[in-house]
Parts: C-alpha cells; structure tokens; sequence
C-alpha cells in the first residue's frame, strides 16, 4: 500500500481556539514545533514498519468545521511549508517524502496553486497539489477546468485527488441502488484523469451501517458499508466502479488520448508499463447505447447498459 498522510488539526494548546475543532488557526510561536510533529510522526510509523509516501500539509485548510479543522491561508500555507516543514523534514533526512499543499476542493484549486508555486523557496518542496470535489455544493457541478489550468499551468507538478465521498448518508438510495452513487466517482476519475490527475483517493472504503462511526454525526456513503450487527459486508456499485479503475489501470501507466464523440459516453485510456491498454468508458444515459472504439485504423463494436460502465483490455 502507497501510505500518505494528512494532518487535520494541531494541538488544542498550538491554536488560537484552543481546541482541535471548528477551525482556528496555528499560533505563529508554535510552526516549529508544529513541523517537528510531522517528522517525528514519519519516523514513528517507519519505525513499525508502515513507509510513509508522503503528506498533505493541511487537511481543508480554508473549511471551519465541526470536526477537527485548521485555517491557512495560501500565503501562511507557502510560508510555514518554506520556512518550516520543508526545511525541518531535509534536516531530518526525511527530504523524498512527497509534499502536497491545498489538499482542498475543485474551486479554489488554481488560485490557491499559484500563491504556493510561484514562490521558488516554497515551489521546490511541493510534489503536487491535493484537491478534494466537495466544490458541487454551489450548483451542482463539479468544476473540473481548473484541475486542467493548473495542470497547464505548472506541468512540473503533480495533482492528486485527496478526498471524495457521498455525504448525507440515507439506507434507501443504498438498498435502491441510486446510480448516481457510483456515477459521482466514475466521473470524477474519468474527468480528473483527462485533465492531468495522477493518483485518485476514496475517502472511507468502509463504514458500518450507519455511514459511521463519526464523533459529529457527519455521516457519509462509503464503497463497502458493514452492518456491525450481523457482520454481513455490503459491496456497493461505487465499490465495482472503483475497481474498473484500480484493477486495469496499474502503477505507473501513461494516459493516451481518447475522444468521445457522444455526450452520454465519457472515457479515460492507459497505456501500462506491460503495453496494455485499458479503456474505461460510463453511459450516463437512461437508455443502452450501442458504441465503438477505434484506435489507428482498427474499430470494435461495443454495447454500454444504461447507467453502466466498462473497461477493455487491449493486449
């Protein structure tokens, strides 16, 4: 397993709320000893044997929450980062692990890039930049553009989808089987993907039959839910969807063009390292469509249920 972490709060006594929740942010006396934490928290877990990949400076650093929150802004992101964390962790020979900044939603994602990566000190610790999808509560839509402009942008650096999951968990979509469920995630691969994402990350593959536990009640849908009652496990659709993904598409693949010419057909292809190619492609609409996939001068006729998505492997 590639393991990365992400803090979501300091210490109550590091902030100036003087609690782990509902936002606040670090007092200024305490970015060193803040930094120390992250280093000795690496090194702690290598020391049972979990490698650390990398880490997430701040989880949602412009969200107060009810739950365990921390307010940046963009420039005491780029500040605590170059002044601190990435000196702190080269100091203590922890210098490959990966650094994301942001590690928030859609919306905010190129203004927020800019700040950190336009500041040389500051760019040169960053491997990436984190993004979350949560920026649909404003209208619906996610607003997957700005992955693209920043991937333009700073093609230099990476962009890794950090946190995703169906909130305002309810039993009857999930025994109804709502599609929209496990289409949020089939699009939001297949779109963060074309538009230069790198690695994807689901937020909580399971929960029991509550859409918990969470010590708020902030309860959420998760790709496997277990009923702590009966131990039955419960693999829903987004599960299945995540697979065609994660299963086909292995470490280290190269995206190649694919071009839908249907609006109701959305796709994403990989080249793997063995040569490979695995093409993902989701129906939207209500009804099947008969499709076809041609690469060079070869063409191969296809069906998609409706609702329904599938990979092809091309040896």
């Amino acid at each position: 397993l590639t393991m990365y972490a992400s803090p979501w709060s300091p210490p109550a006594f590091m902030k100036t709320n003087n609690s782990m929740l509902k936002g606040g942010k670090l007092k200024k006396e305490f970015y060193q000893p803040w930094a120390n934490y992250y280093s000795k928290f690496i090194k702690a877990y290598e020391q049972e044997g979990i490698p650390i990949w990398g880490l997430s400076i701040q989880n949602e650093p412009m969200a107060v929450q009810r739950w365990e929150s921390c307010i940046y802004t963009a420039e005491e992101e780029r500040d605590f980062l170059k002044d601190y964390l990435g000196p702190t962790l080269e100091r203590d020979g922890l210098g490959d692990k990966k650094i994301i900044v942001w590690d928030h939603n859609r919306d905010l994602l190129f203004q927020r890039a800019s700040t950190i990566l336009n500041d040389p000190e500051a760019a040169k610790y960053v491997w990436g930049i984190g993004f979350h999808w949560y920026e649909d509560w404003k209208d619906g839509t996610p607003m997957f553009k700005n992955v693209a402009h920043v991937n333009e942008a700073y093609p230099d650096k990476k962009l890794i989808f950090t946190e995703g999951c169906n909130e305002r968990y309810d039993l009857e979509r999930l025994k109804n089987e709502d599609p929209k469920l496990a289409e949020r995630y089939g699009k939001s691969m297949i779109n963060d993907f074309n538009n230069g994402t790198v690695a994807w990350t689901d937020w909580n593959i399971l929960l029991d039959e509550t859409g918990g536990p969470n010590h708020v009640g902030n309860l959420c849908f998760s790709p496997v839910h277990g009923n702590t009652k009966t131990d039955v496990l419960t693999f829903t659709n987004t599960f299945y969807y995540i697979g065609h993904f994660s299963k086909f598409i292995r470490p280290g693949a190269k995206r190649i063009s694919s071009v839908s010419s249907s609006n109701s057909v959305i796709a994403t292809a990989f080249k793997n390292k063995n040569d490979t190619i695995a093409i993902i492609a989701m129906n939207t609409a209500d009804t099947p469509l008969e499709y076809t996939i041609t690469i060079d001068l070869k063409t191969a006729k296809l069906k998609l249920a409706a609702h329904s998505i599938q990979t092809i492997v091309l040896n």
